[in-house]
């Protein structure tokens, strides 16, 4: 496992015991894990935002304190936010695969679901002779389907 997850890994454990937020010290924290305070913010910027699901506030100097808070929002909620804001007209590969990933931690599909979404957003599934940037909005409007269904089926 290489050190951003174990990071990750270790600040979810902390949201799940505190449950909506948590507060830590960056420095800290690099010390307990044998790193550079960079590493703690790059798992702060890529992992835990407010796309997958997070907001951060941080207090400069005393240690660079750090409050990160879980959003709490109804599965419809995320969803209508995801097809009508996040994802727009195109999306690139490695965007949908993290969305798809986050919508299986958040327990808003069951992981084989998301497995399948992930699949069918990949490169490997649009393997066709055009530009990226055509891809990327067959990825959109593939995504966009997959989550509309998924919502429908949220409000039966």
């Amino acid at each position: 496992m290489r050190l951003s997850d174990t990071i990750e890994a270790f600040i979810k454990e902390m949201l799940r015991e505190e449950e909506q937020s948590c507060e830590l010290k960056r420095n800290e924290l690099a010390q307990y894990f044998h790193c550079a305070p960079s590493q703690i913010n790059y798992v702060l910027s890529t992992r835990f935002t407010p796309d997958h699901g997070y907001v951060i506030t941080s207090q400069r100097g005393g240690g660079g304190c750090i409050r990160i808070v879980r959003i709490r929002e109804t599965a419809r909620d995320h969803l209508a936010y995801l097809v009508n804001e996040r994802i727009g007209e195109s999306i690139d590969e490695q965007s949908a695969q993290i969305l798809c990933t986050q919508l299986a931690e958040n327990g808003i599909v069951p992981k084989d679901e998301a497995l399948v979404m992930r699949a069918a957003v990949s490169r490997q599934a649009l393997g066709l002779p055009v530009p990226e940037e055509i891809k990327n909005m067959m990825r959109s409007r593939i995504l966009k389907s997959m989550l509309t269904v998924i919502a429908q089926r949220k409000q039966e």
